[in-house]
């Protein structure tokens, strides 16, 4: 069997690498429109969230997209992820 590399981001609460899977990307683009990218192609700067609950709620609470996009993140990207985690 060949050796498969498995894409790895990191987290951007957690600071951890995860297989790319078990992440969700939202990405800023040239606009400055933030957006979740579920297909993980999109242009942009993107960043990675792990799919869990706990990383989720202290991510709302920090509010760390707004920092690591440097811009202000909509309520509405935030109610998203949580449906979607």
């Amino acid at each position: 069997m060949k050796n498969v590399k498995i894409p790895m981001r990191t987290c951007i609460v957690t600071k951890e690498k995860y297989p790319k899977k078990e992440l969700i990307r939202i990405v800023k683009n040239k606009e400055g429109m933030v957006f979740i990218d579920l297909s993980g192609k999109q242009n942009g700067k993107g960043v990675y969230l792990k799919k869990d609950k706990e990383v989720f709620m202290k991510a709302y609470k920090n509010r760390v997209l707004d920092k690591a996009l440097e811009t202000n993140v909509d309520d509405s990207i935030y109610l998203e992820l949580n449906k979607l985690i």
